[in-house]
């Protein structure tokens, strides 16, 4: 039986999905809120990764300031600082090794890894692999790279 272009495409949207989602369930417990820094001494405060998109501080929240593609405090802004593949303080430069690449830890401190698609990174979250591929499955369009991202965290 063939499979239909479509449907292949499909596949590997709920594969990517469900990867995502197990590696979040295996790693890190959901019962703490994991939060993004960036910048020079990872100071600046870029959202709450798990938080739900109804959250204020959630980058999943298109129309809060961590998740609007306007925001400055938004990586999915794809001018900004934090959201250019162009700048070595985003996580969408592939080459970045930059110690200004966002890091996601936990309220108490706990690091779990930068924040990155160069899956080679020293110290990059275990689900860097991924990220790239789902990264690379919206072409760069942040938006879809968003949805598809907070999708996985439902």
């Amino acid at each position: 039986m063939l499979v239909e272009p479509q449907s292949n495409t499909n596949l590997k949207k709920i594969i990517l999905s469900l990867t995502v989602f197990f590696l979040l369930q295996t790693n890190y417990a959901y019962s703490k809120d994991l939060m993004l820094y960036g910048g020079s001494g990872h100071k600046d405060f870029l959202g709450c990764f798990n938080c739900g998109d109804n959250s204020s501080k959630s980058i999943c929240n298109e129309y809060g300031t961590f998740g609007s593609e306007y925001s400055s405090s938004s990586i999915f802004n794809e001018y900004g600082t934090y959201g250019s593949e162009y700048s070595s303080s985003s996580p969408w430069n592939e080459y970045s090794s930059s110690n200004s690449v966002p890091v996601l830890v936990d309220k108490q401190g706990g690091f779990y890894g930068y924040f990155t698609i160069n899956e080679y990174r020293s110290k990059a979250i275990d689900f860097a692999d991924t990220l790239s591929d789902i990264y690379e499955s919206a072409n760069g369009k942040l938006d879809e790279v968003q949805e598809k991202l907070c999708a996985s965290l439902k």
